[in-house]
């Protein structure tokens, strides 16, 4: 289609050739504003709760690093110093070697702000069209049809949202089990996919079936498994499951690094895992012969995962899960492979 950048990568500043995509992270958020009610964190006794209602401070960290989907402002990234803080650490994250990342709000996205980031950053951001959970969006939206949520996707993805064009669909998302309003995303996003060629990010259900039935789902209505990213395998799969996922051809990513908090506010029927762990499920797919497979990021949405506010930030990866991968065993091809040579596939219209 003349009106896509056939062959290169669609950024918010425009498309850019494959090869200048360099060290990219494909799972982030740059700018959103989200609430507890989409999250739903199941109600814990705490007689601290009351900090749910204060803004994020390093000296309250104790309490939000435990409750970050219960404490509202650590869920906004949208006031102009938040915005700040970011690029700064987006900065940082260039001058360690970091070069594009993918943004994949997708409700309260602002493509415009993503621009003015990436023009003070120096940083590719790659922006998104897409439809997230169900509990996310308002019912005039999710009452909608299957065509209609096509043609909105499909849209911003030829036209652009007021000049700047997305080039990624995703992530979008689902609960578990599958409403029918992701259902109706899934089918539109695999439908566009089929004709277009773009590149899919999924979100899955917190289930192990999840990822395999959104999967089979997506394929039969023609998306294409070589082309799409199934997020967040590293809080879902253990190391048999993610081997077995990995024979649908589907990309795999464990994006949650720098996460390492054992309590998970959002399900009590696993415990997160640290990196290390991580690094296991890697070495895992690279054992049984998926090394082109796999990505990395850090899914970060959260303030308390920011520098500013004592976390880790959007370096994280290149500064000490890269050592360590080394250390591990995974060499520097099979961790450029993971950071730049798979992302440049997925991402190439």
């Amino acid at each position: 289609m003349a009106d896509l950048a056939r062959g290169r990568i669609q950024t918010v500043l425009g498309p850019i050739e494959p090869h200048q995509l360099g060290v990219t992270m494909c799972h982030e958020h740059l700018y959103h504003k989200s609430y507890t009610c989409v999250f739903v964190p199941k109600p814990r006794p705490c007689s601290n709760s009351h900090l749910n209602s204060t803004q994020v401070t390093v000296e309250n960290m104790w309490y939000t690093n435990y409750h970050p989907y219960t404490h509202e402002d650590n869920l906004d990234f949208t006031s102009t110093h938040i915005q700040d803080v970011i690029t700064d650490e987006m900065r940082f994250y260039k001058k360690n070697g970091g070069q594009t990342i993918v943004e994949v709000t997708t409700f309260g996205k602002s493509l415009s702000s993503l621009a003015q980031m990436s023009e003070r950053s120096d940083v590719h951001i790659v922006g998104n069209t897409g439809f997230y959970i169900k509990p996310a969006f308002p019912d005039s939206i999710t009452t909608q049809s299957m065509e209609c949520l096509y043609n909105v996707m499909k849209n911003e993805l030829v036209n652009g949202v007021d000049g700047f064009k997305p080039g990624v669909i995703g992530e979008i998302a689902s609960n578990w089990p599958i409403d029918q309003f992701e259902r109706n995303v899934l089918v539109a996003s695999a439908h566009i996919q089929n004709e277009l060629n773009v590149p899919v990010i999924v979100h899955p259900g917190r289930n192990v079936e999840a990822p395999f039935e959104v999967m089979r789902i997506f394929a039969e209505a023609g998306g294409k498994c070589a082309k799409t990213i199934m997020s967040h395998l590293d809080r879902t799969l253990n190391s048999q499951q993610i081997v077995d996922f990995a024979e649908t051809g589907t990309i795999c990513e464990l994006d949650l690094f720098g996460n390492e908090i054992s309590y998970y506010e959002l399900s009590d029927e696993f415990h997160m895992p640290n990196d290390a762990m991580r690094i296991e499920l890697i070495k895992t797919l690279i054992d049984n012969g998926f090394t082109e497979q796999i990505t990395v990021s850090h899914d970060i949405h959260t303030k308390n995962r920011l520098m500013k506010f004592g976390g880790h930030g959007f370096s994280h990866i290149i500064l000490n899960v890269v050592p360590e991968m080394k250390r591990q065993g995974i060499d520097q091809t099979q961790i450029d492979q993971m950071l730049i040579e798979t992302p440049r596939r997925w991402l190439t219209l």
